[in-house]
């Protein structure tokens, strides 16, 4: 008998996956069950996409973990209420291993992570996995995959993250007022954190794959300023110092977008020369912001028209969401350390799909 597997005779895990049907589904899901070492005692899939476009997610499932493998609707609510459903039917299991549907956990990775969860002292309330972010060697990166390379130093990022189930039931698990994926993973390491557990980084490793995404998607990423709006209400003015996350560009952008609209209404009021310094103004801070993002890129053409047309969408799409976060968060009041979760939620019931062969 080996050491992970004598291990694994006291520390049992489940795997939560969110997902919305995507190709990779099946690509994580397939390294799972091949990787070396205890696997899971079971594998609950949250199925996050709106009923209209749900198709059984089962043939995704390899032969190996369909025995242990439950599909829980989500609601299409986002990846906090997903995660939160899906460790609540998991049942009555130490740890909690929270998975993205894209990425690749690597060939030791169920013995890796026995080690992880051995070392694991009666504080440590959860262990991240080592990401790795996977660029092209033939060229520069793009703003997208420079973008997803950040998130292998993301110091909370739940993309393979295991919890203690009983730290989750202590805080309440995350909050579900993230709608999107991002910032919730932080808001729980700073309330575990607050409610005097530990969180420790592992030796397993996980690949995180650049995702497909369209011209736009850096504009759509701005929505993610409304869950700032939110972190500040919960944690204070200096969470990103204890979250260990960068500041960001949104001062700037709220002067890029302020000197713009400064000078589309100086325009209008006939102040022709204040509209003349204010266009300057917003010129210069787009072209600045542009250059950030082109210089360390591969220089192509469609990477520098696109960096050219979303470095002018950017700021006002971040000052917009960020208006719209403190209208929406206005009444969220912070996050009082050791305050009680409260009673779980209910559980929604978990239907197992009809096995395909």
């Amino acid at each position: 008998m080996t050491r992970t597997h004598a291990l694994a005779r006291d520390i049992a895990y489940a795997v939560v996956v969110p997902t919305r049907g995507g190709p990779a589904l099946g690509v994580c899901l397939h390294a799972l069950a091949e990787a070396t070492g205890p696997g899971p005692v079971r594998v609950v899939l949250v199925d996050d996409r709106r009923e209209a476009a749900r198709t059984p997610l089962t043939a995704a499932v390899p032969p190996s973990l369909r025995e242990r493998t439950i599909v829980v609707p989500g609601g299409a609510r986002g990846p906090a209420a997903a995660r939160n459903l899906g460790w609540r039917a998991a049942g009555d299991v130490p740890w909690i291993v929270f998975l993205e549907d894209d990425v690749v956990p690597g060939p030791t990775w169920g013995d890796d992570l026995t080690l992880d969860l051995a070392a694991a002292t009666g504080r440590t309330a959860g262990s991240t996995a080592r990401i790795d972010v996977p660029l092209p060697a033939d060229r520069r990166p793009t703003d997208r995959e420079r973008d997803t390379a950040g998130l292998a130093g993301a110091r909370w990022i739940t993309a393979d993250t295991a919890y203690r189930r009983t730290a989750l039931v202590a805080t309440g698990g995350f909050d579900e007022r993230f709608g999107q994926a991002f910032r919730e993973d932080a808001d729980l390491a700073l309330r575990m954190l607050d409610a005097g557990w530990t969180l420790t980084g592992g030796r397993r490793t996980t690949t995180r794959p650049v995702r497909e995404a369209g011209r736009f998607n850096s504009v759509r990423l701005q929505a993610g300023n409304a869950d700032d709006v939110l972190m500040t209400r919960l944690h204070g003015r200096h969470w990103w110092r204890r979250a260990e996350i960068p500041r960001g560009r949104l001062p700037l952008h709220l002067a890029v977008t302020g000197a713009g609209v400064s000078a589309l209404g100086c325009a209008l009021l006939g102040r022709h020369r204040a509209a003349t310094a204010c266009a300057a103004l917003w010129l210069a801070g787009t072209t600045e912001y542009a250059l950030a993002r082109i210089t360390p890129g591969p220089g192509t053409r469609d990477e520098v028209l696109t960096m050219t047309v979303t470095s002018a969408l950017v700021p006002p799409a971040a000052t917009w969401h960020w208006l719209r976060g403190r209208l929406v968060h206005r009444k969220a009041r912070p996050y009082t350390p050791f305050q009680s979760a409260g009673p779980a939620p209910a559980p929604r019931p978990a239907v197992r799909e009809a096995q395909r062969s």
